[in-house]
């Protein structure tokens, strides 16, 4: 997983933008959606870093559902290799963060307990992540993380000691992205128990146009 990340940070790559959203939402998500079907959407060092993460996330016992727990090791490899964190941490709020991220000191780290330490070292890596994407890539941002442009001036405005400082505080937030969409998990799960490649690309194109649904005005 280390790999991942190293070599995306060290990548140099121009974002990919879709058709500009004034176009209409209906276009925007078709843009998105029929572009994947073509070609990546990242980076081939972004997308293996994304699907680190994706792949550590669906580890977290407590943290995903029940369901997905209990997958193999690879069905859960294969779920996560797909163009969007399939985590959340409230990125879409951006009072959340302006209120956390303002107010974050950066001089202190809180301690954690040991059955915690591998959610919180999950989250500061997350919120790593998302940080060098406010400051050098939006669109990717968008993209990965559901993180709105307002939300990404606020991370670009923060400095890593801060994350750091606030990251044990924000694992009450960590759930499964659109967990609330049983149709969305229940036929991601189905694909990966039946090893069911073309089935799960249909699926993971379903979360493209919810990634870009959010992504309207």
């Amino acid at each position: 997983m280390q790999r991942g990340y190293l070599g995306y940070f060290a990548a140099n790559w121009p974002p990919k933008r879709p058709r500009d959203a004034a176009q209409g939402g209906g276009d925007m998500k078709a843009a998105i959606v029929s572009r994947w079907t073509r070609e990546p959407l990242l980076s081939v060092e972004l997308a293996r870093s994304l699907r680190d993460l994706n792949a550590v996330f669906l580890e977290l016992e407590g943290v995903v559902a029940a369901r997905l727990a209990a997958l193999s090791p690879a069905q859960r490899a294969i779920i996560a290799n797909c163009p969007y964190a399939l985590f959340d941490l409230r990125f879409h709020d951006h009072e959340h963060w302006r209120r956390n991220l303002r107010g974050a000191g950066g001089c202190c780290v809180a301690e954690t307990p040991a059955g915690e330490q591998r959610v919180v070292a999950f989250v500061r890596v997350v919120l790593f992540y998302a940080w060098h994407l406010a400051t050098t890539a939006r669109h990717e941002a968008s993209l990965l993380f559901g993180i709105p442009e307002s939300t990404a001036d606020v991370f670009a405005e923060t400095s890593p000691a801060q994350l750091m400082s606030i990251a044990a505080m924000q694992t009450v937030n960590l759930s499964a992205r659109w967990r609330h969409c049983e149709a969305y998990w229940g036929s991601l799960a189905d694909a990966a128990e039946r090893a069911d490649r073309a089935n799960l690309r249909r699926v993971q194109l379903s979360g493209l146009q919810l990634v870009a649904a959010a992504r309207l005005p």
